[in-house]
């Protein structure tokens, strides 16, 4: 039956499959749904964002261990860009993530932005995500209520990178170790090498 479909019909099957896998990742990370996440990756996958390196599954674990600690991450997304090449495909899309947090007391909420990027692959059928990656682009760290100030000394961010500076202060101030060195937009040819790597592994346009 789908043989006889055009191929531009097919496409876009695929291209709907691959992002509503990427809306229930998220979805699934936000709401808790540690089950249905891990659903969405395949167990040869690869993580490689600012607080964890591995393997999907054990990022599944790592989420969950997260929520657990109270670093309750939330994410908003922008639209999701498929570039498709027969059974395996690369997904773009600009995200935010916010992360509620005390600094000295005082209710602060963490803003990173930030463009996702998931290499996909269909197997007997089933598209499923072999992996997620981070480019950084800024963030921004603010008091929840108007009127009440952070106090956090230019010493106490020293050295820390323009595109992910906040969310890796705030990270390691909840016990984190922060990858110091991934893509960001203060270094666009790290940007650069991630997209080729991942266009050439789905053979896909630069």
């Amino acid at each position: 039956m789908t043989q006889s479909l055009p191929q531009a019909v097919l496409d876009a099957a695929d291209v709907s499959a691959i992002t509503q896998l990427i809306l229930t990742e998220r979805e699934s990370r936000d709401l808790g749904r540690w089950d249905d996440m891990r659903e969405c990756f395949f167990a040869d996958s690869h993580v490689h964002i600012s607080w964890f390196t591995g393997n999907g599954h054990d990022f599944v674990e790592g989420s969950r261990d997260m929520a657990r600690r109270q670093v309750l991450a939330k994410h908003r997304l922008g639209p999701v860009r498929v570039r498709l090449a027969g059974d395996r495909a690369v997904a773009s899309l600009v995200g935010i993530i916010d992360i509620p947090t005390r600094v000295q007391g005082v209710d602060a909420l963490l803003s990173s932005q930030a463009r996702f990027l998931y290499p996909a692959e269909r197997r007997e059928g089933r598209w499923g995500l072999m992996g997620f990656y981070g480019i950084y682009m800024c963030d921004a760290l603010n008091a929840v209520i108007p009127g009440q100030s952070l106090h956090i000394k230019p010493a106490d961010v020293e050295g820390l990178r323009a595109s992910y500076r906040m969310l890796s202060w705030v990270l390691a101030s909840q016990g984190y170790e922060v990858n110091h060195e991934l893509p960001g937009e203060d270094r666009p040819e790290s940007c650069d090498a991630l997209f080729k790597k991942l266009f050439d592994w789905a053979g896909v346009k630069h």
